[in-house]
């Protein structure tokens, strides 16, 4: 049988994706080899989040040529929905599957095989936005041992002005609450401890779904007479963790990134009522400026987001929240910045991701006037990292003396010294020292100190 070689790029979804496609094709009898060896087909799942992502997306596909000229090289994801023709007329490319499409990897691969010059250029893509159905797939096992992502939704309706994100997965798609259940039992059967719940926008979930079907955990998408989509509903995310947090063999549920606005002191008193939810909220913020948040076209103020903070706040003992920051978005004054370096010293978050923005054609912001000169962004990242950094020991200070819960996940020698290092469901890094084997195990102790910058001690 053929050997494939596969490599992904960009965020957790695609990673779920990857590790759909390779257990597809290992039932159809392929043989899995590393990307860096020579095999017969390379598919690489693409990102186009920045424009750095489709140049990375690009020379992965060309190593694959390079590596071996006469495989077939599949282009498959997010780069191939915005790419259009560029990426079909691409030499190093045989191959394109879009979005929607990579449940049918196998199928579509041996279509090629077998009738190379009768297959359209174009048969592994779909009008993403016009796609009114979750790709229904589940998994069985995932690259990790002790964590499982499970993909809840697809598609986006925000329109943010600097993503592109939107025109690559479309609109809002959301899968039945019994189709997630049966994958996180059977993950759960596997072994698994810790399930992570990931989509594209999570907090939008079930906004497209026909109330009474998925009362009945089925995936009917809410539809006018015209039969084009509907989104009348509200977020079933709670709903969602209240009919599956039961599951037999998972000892935590971990949510992916959330929508501020979807913490309101009743979600955060029900999050907090089901004890697996781990107390670790990602809510993007973007900018600590109402006017930049304006021209980020961000539905929330700054007193908003900090309210939401704030409730979980009330509703958790010290719930770690962390948050991603655009520095230099179009027209950011120093004024402006200022404003957000100081909301985020107000705020006292655990972790912040900081983003230079990348301006992506295809946006409205790449239009937007005022571009923040690369220096400048260079220097504003370089002050909030180190502000996030200061936080961070912060929060992680506040844990010493106190006793936890870590589920452990791999072992290094530090000093020495033989560790197992794993995280606490507010995801901070603990390591234990002992010979013992803990790999996918849980443990209690107590936090003594530091034993390196970013990893707490217990004993």
């Amino acid at each position: 049988m053929k050997s494939v070689a596969l490599h992904n790029l960009g965020c957790k979804v695609n990673a779920y994706e990857m590790d759909i496609m390779q257990q597809i094709l290992e039932e159809k009898g392929y043989v899995i080899v590393p990307f860096h060896e020579k095999a017969d087909i390379y598919i690489i799942n693409t990102c186009t989040v920045t424009n750095i992502a489709d140049r990375k997306s690009r020379q992965m596909l060309h190593q694959a040529r390079a590596r071996n000229p006469r495989a077939v090289v599949v282009a498959a994801g997010c780069y191939v929905q915005t790419g259009g023709a560029a990426v079909r007329q691409d030499p190093a490319v045989d191959l394109v599957v879009g979005n929607n499409k990579k449940r049918e990897i196998a199928d579509i691969l041996e279509a090629f095989l077998n009738e190379r010059e009768k297959l359209p250029e174009d048969a592994g893509i779909v009008d993403i936005n016009g796609e009114c159905d979750y790709e229904e797939a589940a998994l069985r096992k995932t690259a990790e041992h002790t964590r499982a992502y499970i993909k809840i939704q697809d598609g986006c309706n925000q329109f943010c002005s600097y993503c592109i994100i939107p025109y690559a997965r479309g609109r809002v798609r959301s899968r039945g609450w019994q189709e997630i259940r049966r994958e996180m039992e059977g993950l759960a059967r596997a072994g698994y401890k810790e399930a992570v719940f990931t989509g594209i926008h999570i907090s939008s979930y079930g906004l497209d779904l026909d109330d009474e079907a998925w009362e009945r955990g089925e995936s009917v998408t809410r539809r006018r007479e015209d039969g084009s989509r509907e989104y009348g509903g509200k977020s079933k995310l709670l709903d969602l963790l209240e009919r599956v947090q039961d599951v037999e063999g998972f000892e935590r549920i971990r949510l992916g990134s959330l929508e501020p606005r979807i913490i309101t002191k009743e979600a955060a008193e029900r999050l907090a009522a089901m004890p697996k939810i781990c107390p670790h909220f990602h809510l993007s913020l973007q900018s600590g400026c109402d006017e930049t948040l304006k021209r980020m076209n961000r539905h929330y103020t700054t007193g908003e987001y900090l309210q939401c903070v704030e409730y979980l706040r009330e509703a958790y003992d010290a719930p770690a929240i962390t948050t991603d920051v655009i520095v230099g978005f179009p027209g950011e004054t120093e004024e402006e910045f200022a404003c957000t370096r100081e909301f985020l010293k107000k705020a006292a978050l655990y972790e912040m991701h900081i983003f230079k923005y990348s301006r992506r054609k295809g946006t409205v912001a790449a239009g937007l006037p005022g571009q923040v000169p690369a220096f400048v962004q260079a220097e504003r990242s370089g002050c909030l990292l180190a502000l996030g950094k200061e936080l961070s020991a912060a929060f992680r200070g506040m844990y010493i003396g106190k006793t936890v819960e870590v589920l452990f996940e791999d072992s290094r020698e530090i000093q020495g010294k033989p560790y197992w290092i794993g995280h606490t469901p507010q995801y901070l890094r603990v390591a234990f020292q002992t010979e013992e084997d803990l790999q996918n195990r849980v443990r209690r102790g107590r936090i003594t100190g530091f034993l390196e910058e970013e990893i707490l001690l217990m004993e």
